[in-house]
């Protein structure tokens, strides 16, 4: 088998931080001549100000996130680049227990973004393609499980 590689988008990343930034500046901007703590005026400041923090925060740390599962080598690298610099993980197919599928959001509201967690001999969970990244496919339930599937077919060899 080859080695699946797989990238995060990071234009998408950049620009939901950049779309909660703008919209943390216009509330602080629309807000700024609140009278006292004690009014609506001050919580929309508060809030855009919160906003604009996440934004500014997401922004300067998105980046992309490579995974490559490399069945010859056995074993998963991943490879976080950001505005920072790079930081690299490696994990070998003997350390791995058990592949599940998680879930973020509510599906009541329609936003649900799954991803595998790997469980490891030490007893603790690695989130691979973990949500927020923007893998492609990742809020779509049956392209996971076909991710779960290849990956288990890989460490199976």
């Amino acid at each position: 088998m080859e080695a699946w590689i797989s990238q995060s988008n990071s234009g998408k990343q950049t620009m939901l931080s950049g779309a909660c930034a703008i919209t943390g500046l216009v509330l602080v901007i629309g807000f700024r001549n609140f009278n006292g703590f004690n009014s609506n005026a001050t919580a929309g400041f508060l809030l855009g100000m919160l906003l604009l923090f996440i934004g500014v925060a997401g922004f300067l740390l998105s980046g992309t996130q490579t995974i490559v599962v490399d069945p010859k080598a056995r074993r998963i690298m991943i490879e976080d680049t950001n505005r920072f610099g790079t930081k690299k993980r490696s994990i070998p197919f003997s350390n791995i227990v058990e592949v599940g599928i998680g879930y973020l959001g509510k599906k009541s509201n329609y936003v649900t973004w799954y991803y595998l967690v790997l469980k490891l001999k030490d007893g603790k969970e690695y989130p691979l393609f973990s949500p927020g990244r923007f893998f492609e496919g990742g809020s779509d339930r049956a392209v996971v499980a076909g991710w779960k599937q290849r990956l288990e077919d890989y460490l199976a060899q």
